[in-house]
């Protein structure tokens, strides 16, 4: 996590999160980190329903791993499921209090709800953790404005 703050630029924080996630994975079996790319996969493939099922199957093997939580609530999230979406995430940051991702798609989810003053403080938390997270100085300068103002 300290390598973040040391990032010099979008690119090499983007990779340092990747390298995060497969440390946070190494701490589970083989057949929990097989599921999880599986999972994974299906979630970007666009299969939400199918990567929740997996994920769902991580949980009952691991539940304590953060990651399983947090991937299941994007799956949940990408398919309109905004409450389980947000009880899965903050499940993941109760295991992993720096947990970037989930912090990103819980700031998210309250801008899409027009909470802005709370995605505003999400993203200023975030970027304590992660401060060159990719796409976080444009979107702190909209959540800024939005939050705070026009002319803030």
């Amino acid at each position: 996590m300290a390598a973040l703050h040391g990032a010099r630029d979008e690119a090499e924080a983007g990779a340092i999160e990747a390298r995060i996630r497969g440390v946070w994975l190494e701490s589970t079996s083989p057949a929990v980190r097989l599921l999880m790319a599986r999972g994974i996969r299906d979630l970007r493939a666009g299969a939400g329903a199918d990567a929740e099922r997996v994920f769902d199957d991580v949980i009952v093997l691991d539940p304590n791993l953060a990651e399983a939580y947090v991937q299941r609530g994007l799956a949940r999230l990408k398919q309109g499921d905004r409450r389980g979406a947000v009880a899965d995430l903050e499940e993941g940051l109760r295991r992993e209090p720096r947990h970037f991702d989930a912090i990103r798609a819980l700031a998210d989810i309250a801008a899409e709800r027009g909470d802005y003053a709370s995605a505003y403080a999400g993203w200023q938390h975030l970027l304590a953790i992660d401060p060159l997270t990719p796409g976080g100085a444009a979107r702190m300068k909209e959540l800024r404005r939005r939050a705070l103002g026009e002319n803030a």
